[in-house]
């Protein structure tokens, strides 16, 4: 896009006229599907588990098969001219399962204050196996010690078999008279048909103020700034990465990990997979993290191996390890 018709280009917000491609217009982290700090696919995730960054699985029902997984557009095949996006997500049922009511994907949103009162625009791209239905929603979530929620519909789309852009507007209720807890969120999600089988294929997610859908950006508009953002809910390290720690006890060493970026609160646990060495002096093992404490800017791990107290150490997270500190999400 050149200069001028960037300049020439506007959108709708609530406070007049602005750069379509403004920072903090999306309120989807990781609309692009550009971080995955998880993996890259997922079998049969748990109810209630994230797959790509900031998006949550959720369903009931049994005996379905569903997978998520990362998918690659071959060059020049994205729905954007112009906006080259790398990866899409893939929601694939293989095995219709039974007694399902929904079936589908949800993003809490800090803070249930946002679009209240407002009209706001979903919009998305997308394509199917075959004609399906997809209905996304906004849940005013108020938190622990909060109003019951209040759910508002947008219009149900019809998926068709080629990549399209779909888009609903609808009106957030006030949030007057209403108590606001802790943990509050404005939770959106979009549902694809239960108890049947499909593939959808979606990109592109945006949701922002006004009754328009202008031209999708990130939440952040820049690559580090994504990945930052989703690094509050889900820090993460991977990589050839080395952290000096120390032997508290005999046989005993503990490492401190810097955070990237602050937390949302304090992490309560790890998950590890991979490969995780530990150095000292001479001596180098393989090892199993464990979590011990930590705060919203670090965290420390130990793990046990031959080492004489108060002796220096180094925790190499090896090229196919992955640390994650967890329960950030909301």
């Amino acid at each position: 896009m050149s200069r001028a018709q960037l300049t020439s280009t506007v959108e709708q917000s609530s406070g007049g006229v602005v750069a379509p491609f403004l920072a903090g217009k999306n309120k989807i982290i990781n609309g692009d599907f550009s971080v995955w700090q998880r993996g890259t696919s997922f079998s049969n995730p748990a109810n209630g588990s994230y797959t790509a960054d900031r998006f949550k699985m959720i369903y009931d029902g049994t005996g379905a098969t569903r997978t998520i997984s990362q998918q690659t557009f071959t060059p020049g095949t994205a729905p954007v001219a112009g906006y080259e996006g790398t990866y899409f997500m893939r929601y694939a049922v293989s095995a219709a399962g039974t007694g399902n009511t929904y079936q589908g994907m949800q993003q809490y949103i800090e803070d249930v204050r946002i679009f209240a009162g407002q009209t706001i625009t979903f919009s998305f791209w997308a394509k199917a196996e075959a004609s399906k239905t997809m209905t996304p929603d906004v849940t005013q979530y108020f938190g622990s010690g909060g109003s019951a929620n209040v759910q508002t519909t947008f219009v149900t789309q019809t998926i068709t078999t080629s990549w399209a852009r779909y888009s609903a507007s609808v009106t957030v209720p006030s949030i007057a008279g209403k108590t606001i807890g802790t943990g509050n969120a404005l939770q959106f999600g979009f549902y694809v048909p239960a108890n049947t089988t499909s593939t959808l294929d979606i990109w592109g997610v945006q949701l922002e103020a006004g009754s328009v859908a202008t031209p999708f950006t990130t939440a952040s508009n820049t690559l580090q700034g994504e990945l930052a953002l989703c690094r509050r809910y889900l820090p993460a390290f991977t990589g050839q990465t080395d952290y000096i720690g120390y032997a508290y006890g005999t046989n005993t060493a503990l490492w401190t990990i810097p955070f990237d970026v602050p937390a949302r609160v304090v992490p309560t646990g790890i998950t590890t997979s991979g490969t995780f060495n530990a150095f000292a002096l001479n001596t180098l093992a393989g090892v199993t993290p464990s979590f011990n404490e930590a705060s919203v800017n670090s965290g420390s791990v130990l793990a046990g191996f031959t080492i004489t107290a108060g002796q220096g150490s180094r925790l190499q997270i090896a090229s196919n390890a992955l640390l994650l500190f967890t329960g950030c999400e909301l």
